[in-house]
Parts: C-alpha cells; structure tokens; sequence
C-alpha cells in the first residue's frame, strides 16, 4: 500500500501518474482540503501537519509514504524521514534531476508556493548536481487558490499566470520546474505562455518513476498479482474537489472522510 499526501486536490496528480505507470499497486490518498493551502504556511506548521498526514496513512496501512506536495518536501522530509520507519519519497529530488538532464543551456526556472521558493531546496539540489545552472525561481502563492476553485480555465487565472512566467521568460530559461502538484492542472495555460521549446517538468510524474525504480529494487514482484484497492480521504470534501478528481482521471472518486 502506497500512501500519498498533499496539501489539497493537487496531489491527485501524482496519484495520477503512479496509477498510470505503476497500475498493480494499491494507493491510499489524503488530501488536507481543510487547511488548504500549505505554500503560505510557516515551516513548523507545515511539518505538523505533514507528520499529522503520515501517521494517519500509517495508521491505515501504508508501507511507503509519497510526499506529494512541494511545500511539505521542502521543509518536513527530513522529519517524516526520522519519524516513520517506512521508506519516504518526495517530489524535489526527482524534478530537481530530471531538469538538470534536460536543460541545455543550465537556465532553469522553477515556480512555486511562497514555502517551496523561499526554501531554496530546488537550488541545493540542482547546485549540488550542477553547480554551473543558474536557477530562476518565482513565487506564485495564487495558483493553488486558483485551481482548487476550479478556476483553471477563467481569464483572470490566465493574466495572472502572464504575470508570474513573465521574469522567466525575460531571462530565457529553456527548462521550467512546476514546483507544486497543483500547477500540472495548469500545464497547457504554463506551455502556451512559455513557449514550446521550454521544457516542462511535471513532479508528479517524476517521483512516479522514482517509486518505480523504488518497487523494482527493494521489493521486485511483491506488488504484482495482488488485488489493487484504492481509497481516498479528504479533510473537507467539496464539490470542485470532486469535479477536479473526474477531469483528471475520467471517472469519478469516491471521496472519504478521515
């Protein structure tokens, strides 16, 4: 049982993304829809909640924990890490290395919640890869407002969205980070603005393929062959919640409450 926390409906994106690649593992997801969002939180309140997300997840069964949410990875890790005796993936590294690979020219973009940028995590990591990149980061603490109320398509998302990619596009970077699990809900609206020669990295789908590589190392064939059960909790449950979970995986959640 693979147990999948985020902030809100954003984490749904990974639980997407495993779904699609690892389809014979069963997911057990908590989205914290009542304190939604993190990204404006302060660190030790964010690792409260992270480690409050865990141990309930344990509780029901989890054997490995996927921090689905950028602002939770970049400050409770470590924590969680030392908390719970379960392997514990989260989706910095993996985006950080994907882009480190892709990018050409080594200007690369990130944007995030207020939380995420002003951790400086992605420019550790990618430093630590490839201390020649130059990292252009940008705040954008409206996005996930923005999308939890279904207001992926409105215009006033779009102006908004020309705003924050605007100091990223000026300084030409040829890779950008979409540095929540929110922002992959927006992925069209980010490619158009960007331009289609920057490359996006969705985190979602790269801590996805780092699971992947996780099961086929430590526990080949002990995933296989077994019933696949899926449940999902939510802290508050909405409607826009419910009406995003049926735009991304084309059938409609059954939403529990904790």
């Amino acid at each position: 049982m693979i147990g999948i926390f985020d902030s809100g409906i954003g984490g749904l994106t990974v639980v997407r993304a495993i779904e699609n690649l690892i389809p014979d593992v069963s997911l057990l997801y908590f989205g914290d829809t009542a304190k939604t969002p993190y990204g404006t939180k302060s660190a030790d309140i964010i690792t409260e909640y992270s480690l409050r997300n865990c141990e309930f997840l344990v509780s029901k069964g989890a054997k490995i924990l996927v921090v689905g949410c950028n602002s939770a990875s970049s400050v409770a890790t470590e924590i969680i890490r030392q908390e719970f005796k379960v392997p514990v993936l989260e989706v910095i590294g993996p985006a950080a290395k994907r882009a480190v690979s892709l990018s050409k020219s080594g200007r690369i973009g990130i944007i995030g919640t207020r939380a995420t940028v002003g951790s400086g995590v992605y420019e550790q990591q990618i430093g630590m890869m490839n201390p020649s990149c130059r990292i252009f980061s940008v705040p954008c603490p409206l996005l996930v407002p923005l999308v939890e109320e279904t207001w992926t398509a409105k215009r006033e998302t779009k102006m908004i969205l020309r705003r924050y990619l605007h100091p990223l596009r000026q300084q030409q970077v040829d890779t950008l980070i979409l540095g929540c699990t929110h922002y992959p809900l927006l992925k069209e609206l980010i490619q158009a603005r960007m331009g289609r020669k920057v490359a996006l990295i969705d985190s979602s789908v790269e801590v996805a393929l780092s699971l992947r590589q996780l099961l086929s190392r430590s526990h080949p064939g002990t995933h296989c062959y077994q019933p696949v059960q899926h449940a999902f909790y939510l802290s508050d449950i909405t409607k826009n919640a419910q009406k995003i979970a049926t735009r991304l995986f084309g059938r409609p959640l059954e939403f529990l409450s904790p």
